[in-house]
């Protein structure tokens, strides 16, 4: 489990081909911290079919699992190339329900800020990528989501080293680092 007292977690979220796991990757060197990789990104690489609720709930799992493992390490901060929210915001799209375990878990795991990036950059074709002309409407469920939340973030725009030195700066602010 989260250990809330001595760990401080920053997720980087929002629409695919935001930029997302360069941001957190790009964090966790920055600020010497640890980086929870995309699960999704890993089980749907070898999926040969359209995924399915309990793909979701699998995702779901297996996301968790990974921010477990890298707990147990003990960090005191950690980067997040997503949470378990994209689960609900996918599940809500594509199958108009998300199952109880894991809105239970989204009110249960927190996270201290997120890093909702912005849809300026290009669209980057990927097999593992839906909806490209929808990323407006995404980007609004995200601001809808992280609200309802009562979560701090703040929205990441700008390309290149621009974008990047925006997010530290960010993040910077949040923990108060100079």
């Amino acid at each position: 489990m989260f250990d809330e007292l001595n760990l401080q977690k920053i997720a980087i979220v929002g629409r695919e081909s935001t930029g997302k796991s360069t941001m957190a990757l790009h964090l966790a060197k920055t600020l010497k911290s640890i980086c929870v990789p995309e699960y999704a990104r890993y089980y749907c690489q070898h999926l040969d079919r359209n995924y399915t609720l309990q793909d979701e709930v699998n995702m779901f799992y297996g996301q968790i699992a990974l921010e477990e493992a890298l707990i147990s390490t003990d960090p005191k901060l950690m980067i997040c190339d997503t949470t378990i929210l994209t689960v609900k915001i996918w599940c809500d799209h594509l199958f108009k329900q998300t199952p109880r375990e894991v809105t239970n878990e989204i009110s249960n795991r927190k996270y201290d800020f997120y890093l909702l990036m912005d849809i300026d950059l290009p669209w980057q074709d990927d097999p593992l990528r839906d909806f490209p002309n929808e990323r407006e409407y995404f980007l609004g469920i995200w601001k809808t989501e992280l609200e309802t939340l009562g979560a701090k973030y703040q929205v990441i725009n700008g390309r290149g080293n621009d974008r990047l030195e925006k997010g530290v700066k960010a993040a910077k602010n949040y923990l108060g680092i100079k």
